[in-house]
């Protein structure tokens, strides 16, 4: 790994269990040793607390032989440790973005003298990172911690699913990106990630959550089975359905107690005859071993995540990668045809950073505050090296912060005011390190036990006779609810438990490149898979009902017998969101975004069409911006309200694919 000797910034990619982490802290741990690195001199970052856990061992074992020491710094871990870790610094840490901005923020951290060390950091999962906003943080935190050490940081990223590698890289280096010497590494550990025999991928149609219980109770009995699925209300559901089959099942998802999440991450090394239920929280990079079978609930909104799934499977010698895919209604048997289709052509979504963060640039602005205690205002830019769009183009927004009482000015410098104490200093600015909105959650407790959180609407809707919550694969009846202290507490129950978590952020849909290979399936396309006979028949049903909604010369605008119409796009949620805010008067604007199609006036006619779409790919609009949308832009609060709005219209927006609806050949039919 000549790059990386060399002090490269680099990105390394390579499929799951390929040996990412082995090929990026070997170099790092040579030089520690041939150029006398002291202190802690490298940082070692996850998106995800399990993987943090996971991967501890390992990197102990590695520093080990050298004489070094690892230590692990996260949410979950103790003030007892921290305080050790401060006293006695490792060479290695491990740890969040979150935990370093924690650090630089902290009046028990002198982070001065714990950073000036630092010499290289290395992003897993890199991609997960740069799909959102946690990306744009991470890049900020990085440009500060620069400035701390006094030197620029080897950036090192690791990943199994990129599409555009060169693009990430640049993305990775932030302002060094045109100064650093970087290179794309793709070791020859493993077969390619789309190397996998279409026998191993099967497709069935189950129709419910009861009859995937029953297929998965059935199937593989003796192995060990991951079981993904992507909401944490259907982990609850079908957790609990297999236990009742007799399944010695494990759940795993966000809104558990660490302990419940414990249990299930320890499955993966003890367990043999069992099933663990997951959301996310598995998918990235932790250390599966002799993990047996993947199984996909419906299918996951993405190729690059389907990857990550699979990559699970196959890790012992002579086994292979697989997954059966479960789907419970028809849409989820097309969006998983369509998947495999995708899979099958060898294509991975590009990672794109999202549009416009000037959330993330307030976030920062204020944590610098907390950092520096007071900064020059003209001078805060220097900390992000130039880096956009956290330069002097964000004047506009620290103005905004001083007028509105987020920062105080006096004497030509910036410190936080009263407004920003106000609304994030509640433990001590923590809700100012978090880039996400959480929707507010009540912890469940049975006992002293905490079982994990739920979703507050569960507490107050109106019910008959006892009220019962779904946590933890268990059923819970509400014994008492502390509303001041949000703690709810509970005591075992038979069976009837609800489980809801309401969903905060941005609206989330499917791509354009999805939804287009989902309408290439509709037309005949073979995903090249192996289909069960129930999936064949239910596709060939779908083929039949669809055919006056698919078209393979373009769209196609259909009214059906109520006399409703639809423009059936195959665009996907951002591309349609666009076209119905620039149709306007011929789109209803109060229509519920889709993934397939556009609702019309019902009085539509094709010369009026023609007319009004005639210019429309040079005239289009944002999609329109609720206030409830708003509220889950973290810090939108702490922006103007038109550049708040402007942010998330941004990332609504889907222009260029929808150009590319516009200018199709649009075909009239009746359904």
């Amino acid at each position: 790994m000549r790059p990386l000797l060399d002090g490269y910034d680099a990105l390394l990619l390579a499929p799951t269990a390929g040996g990412k982490t082995e090929a990026a802290m070997f170099p790092l741990l040579s030089r520690m040793a041939q150029e006398n690195w002291s202190g802690t001199s490298v940082l070692y970052v996850c998106p995800l607390k399990a993987l943090l856990n996971n991967l501890l061992p390992r990197v102990e074992r590695y520093a080990g032989w050298l004489g070094r020491r690892a230590a692990l710094w996260h949410g979950d871990v103790t003030m007892g440790r921290r305080r050790t870790i401060l006293r006695e610094r490792p060479d290695i840490l491990l740890t969040t973005p979150e935990s370093i901005e924690s650090m630089l923020v902290s009046g028990a951290v002198d982070h001065e003298e714990f950073f000036r060390g630092v010499r290289a950091i290395v992003i897993d999962e890199v991609h997960a990172f740069a799909g959102d906003d946690r990306g744009w943080h991470l890049l900020a935190v990085l440009e500060r911690l620069g400035r701390v050490a006094g030197r620029p940081i080897q950036r090192i990223g690791l990943s199994a699913t990129v599409g555009n590698p060169d693009d990430l890289l640049r993305w990775l280096q932030g302002s060094g990106w045109d100064k650093r010497p970087a290179r794309v590494v793709a070791p020859h550990l493993a077969a390619p990630v789309t190397a996998v025999a279409s026998d191993d991928v099967e497709l069935d149609y189950v129709g419910s959550v009861h009859n995937a219980a029953r297929v998965i109770a059935a199937l593989h009995r003796g192995e060990k089975r991951l079981v993904f699925c992507d909401s944490r209300a259907l982990v609850e559901d079908l957790g609990q359905r297999l236990r009742a089959l007799g399944v010695r099942t494990f759940l795993s998802h966000a809104s558990l107690a660490v302990e419940e999440r414990r249990q299930a991450e320890e499955a993966f090394a003890q367990e043999r005859d069992c099933v663990i239920v997951a959301t996310s929280t598995l998918e990235l990079g932790i250390d599966v071993g002799d993990l047996d079978r993947v199984i996909q609930i419906g299918a996951p909104r993405s190729v690059a995540a389907f990857l990550q799934r699979i990559g699970r499977t196959g890790r012992r010698p002579g086994s292979t990668r697989n997954c059966l895919f479960l789907a419970l209604d028809s849409e989820g048997l097309l969006h998983a045809c369509a998947l495999a289709l995708l899979w099958r052509q060898g294509w991975v979504e590009a990672v794109v950073p999202p549009a416009e963060p000037r959330h993330i640039i307030a976030q920062q602005v204020l944590a610098l505050a907390l950092q520096r205690h007071r900064i020059g205002d003209k001078l805060w830019a220097e900390e992000w090296n130039g880096l956009a769009p956290f330069d002097k183009s964000a004047d506009l927004i620290v103005r905004h912060l001083v007028e509105h009482g987020y920062l105080d000015s006096d004497s030509g410098m910036l410190f936080i005011g009263p407004q920003a104490e106000l609304r994030f200093g509640r433990r001590h600015f923590m809700d100012m390190l978090a880039v996400f909105t959480a929707p507010p959650q009540f912890t469940v407790l049975s006992g002293r036990t905490e079982i994990g959180r739920t979703d507050p609407a569960l507490l107050t809707a109106r019910v008959e006779g006892p009220r019962l919550l779904l946590l933890g694969g268990r059923s819970w009846r509400v014994t008492y609810i502390d509303w001041k202290r949000r703690r709810c507490f509970v005591e075992p129950a038979e069976g009837g438990g609800k489980a809801l978590w309401m969903t905060g952020g941005t609206p989330q849909g499917l791509s354009y490149d999805m939804m287009r290979a989902m309408r290439d399936v509709l037309l005949g396309a073979d995903p090249s898979v192996r289909l069960t006979q129930r999936a064949q028949s239910r596709l060939a049903q779908l083929r039949e009902e669809a055919e006056s909604l698919v078209h393979p010369g373009g769209t196609t605008i259909v009214r059906d017998r109520e006399g409703e119409i639809r423009w059936w796009t195959w665009a996907g949620f951002r591309a349609n969101a666009t076209l119905i805010a620039t149709l306007d008067g011929l789109a209803d604007p109060n229509q519920r975004y889709d993934d397939a199609a556009i609702r019309l006036r019902s009085d539509l006619e094709r010369d009026v069409w023609r007319t009004a779409t005639a210019d429309a790919s040079n005239r289009l609009c944002l999609p329109e911006v609720t206030e409830k949308a708003l509220a889950g832009l973290k810090f939108s609060a702490a922006l103007p309200p038109g550049l708040a709005t402007a942010t998330l219209a941004a990332r609504l927006a889907d222009v260029d694919s929808a150009v590319a609806v516009l200018k199709e050949p649009v075909r009239f039919g009746y359904r």
